[in-house]
């Protein structure tokens, strides 16, 4: 079933990609220097779609760590939780909890019923 479900998912995205890819191979040029178009220092050429899916990535990367570094007071306190919650474990395994008291039994304390009025 599982394998099922991701074939579902995987093929219809690698259709999606080779369909993108196909339709955006003009080479671009990406340079980082504003001040000379015409001769960069640093300039790189490269197909259009693996300039896209490069940025897609990156944003992806991006938007992980700086979610990751947002959710750090929730994996904190979990931690905090998970340790208190071990060591009341550890108290009550160590104790006798609750003190184990002996009822009557039944022989020695036979019932009886209140005398007739």
């Amino acid at each position: 079933m599982r394998k099922l479900v991701t074939a579902l998912i995987v093929i219809p995205l690698l259709i999606i990609f080779v369909t993108f890819a196909v339709a955006n191979r003009a080479s671009v040029t990406v340079t980082f220097d504003p001040f000379d178009s015409v001769d960069p220092a640093f300039a790189v050429k490269m197909p259009l779609f693996l300039l896209i899916l490069t940025l897609i990535a990156f944003g992806i990367i991006v938007g992980g760590i700086v979610t990751w570094f947002g959710q750090r007071k929730w994996r904190v306190r979990a931690h905090r939780a998970e340790q208190e919650a071990s060591d009341l474990r550890e108290k009550l395994q160590s104790r006798q909890w609750p003190p184990q008291t002996q009822l009557p039994s039944a022989e020695s304390a036979p019932l009886s019923f209140p005398p007739a009025a």
